[in-house]
């Protein structure tokens, strides 16, 4: 998760709802908060016309979240995942038109996936909720049966989920009927897009959009430089505003995923939300926080969570590969914080 701030420290927190004073390239700063996708959204974006997009920004989360989310009992993913083949919709059947949401989120999906080596993986589902970190209910297992965790791992797999499209119908189908989808480790991402491109349609150049830590910015702040985001300190004794490095973003995104946070322990083991798709297991790893810049939000919260589960040094070795530019914090032996990052993220190091 990150903290996020416009200009300096000293400036006002972007988590303030409403309008504020001019600007100082004199355009008027507008500031808005909202819920979507179990967490919290904030906009911040400067307009000469004091235009108010806040109903317009909400309504469009709420068509992305009953596409994507897996906590909603008919959106598009809750309907595919109970289904033993899959489902097939008219367009107008869809929530939102064209299919477009779930439709970006499958392809930037598979696009990571394979470029990931199936690190990130959209069909974790059924064991993500097995480790009590899903949509089923929330509990630790005390008593972990590798013999389901292995029948589990038979379900998962980006490749026995097809979509296939004509200018009427949609049709997604599934190989097995156990395969179920979990876009939680890209829907914030790609929702912060999405909010962005609806801002830009209305003319809208300098904003910051937010959500659930995960950010997008554009043009300037409101004291005409970068906006500087905080990346929170990976430790979950530490306060949600405790922040361990500053970025300046101008046209650029950040998405950042950690284990710190999300886990349960039972007899003084911790199990992180973090799952290895090759084993089945959460992903013991001295990874704390992955943070990852990208031009779109979607791809940065996708390859966040694809590094996270790999572990630092083989995170780092594709990281390079792929010419990502990362922010790593690894715990160290002595129970201190490392930090590793690439030389195009430490420019914007603050």
């Amino acid at each position: 998760m990150k903290y996020c701030f416009y200009g300096l420290l000293t400036g006002m927190l972007v988590l303030l709802f409403g309008c504020s004073q001019d600007a100082e390239n004199g355009a008027h700063i507008i500031r808005m908060e909202g819920q979507t996708m179990g967490t919290t959204w904030h906009v911040t974006y400067l307009d000469s016309l004091r235009r108010e997009y806040r109903a317009d920004i909400q309504q469009l989360l709420d068509t992305i979240n009953n596409e994507v989310s897996t906590y909603v009992e008919n959106s598009v993913i809750s309907r595919f995942n109970r289904s033993d083949s899959g489902i097939v919709l008219k367009f107008w059947q869809s929530t939102h038109p064209y299919f477009v949401v779930f439709q970006e989120n499958w392809i930037k999906s598979r696009q990571v996936w394979e470029a990931s080596d199936g690190w990130f993986e959209p069909t974790i589902m059924p064991l993500v909720n097995y480790w009590g970190f899903g949509y089923t209910e929330k509990r630790p297992v005390t008593e972990v049966d590798s013999a389901v965790v292995d029948s589990l791992l038979q379900c998962v797999g980006f490749d026995k989920v097809h979509l296939r499209m004509n200018r009427d119908h949609v049709w997604l189908t599934k190989d097995m009927p156990c395969v179920q989808l979990d876009f939680s480790a890209i829907a914030k991402g790609q929702a912060v897009d999405a909010v962005g491109r609806l801002l830009e349609g209305h003319g809208i150049r300098d904003y910051l959009v937010e959500i659930g830590g995960e950010v997008r910015a554009r043009g300037n702040s409101p004291r005409g430089t970068p906006w500087l985001v905080g990346i929170n300190t990976p430790d979950p004794r530490a306060p949600a505003t405790e922040i361990i490095a500053k970025v300046a973003l101008t046209d650029k995104a950040l998405a950042t995923s950690g284990n710190y946070r999300n886990f349960f322990e039972v007899e003084g083991r911790k199990y992180a939300h973090i799952i290895n798709p090759r084993t089945g297991y959460p992903q013991q790893t001295d990874l704390l926080s992955v943070s990852v810049l990208a031009d779109e939000c979607a791809l940065a919260d996708a390859w966040a969570t694809a590094l996270m589960a790999m572990g630092l040094d083989a995170a780092w070795e594709k990281a390079n590969q792929m010419g990502l530019e990362v922010y790593f914090i690894y715990g160290k032996p002595d129970g201190t914080f490392g930090i590793r990052h690439t030389e195009g993220f430490g420019r914007l190091l603050q």
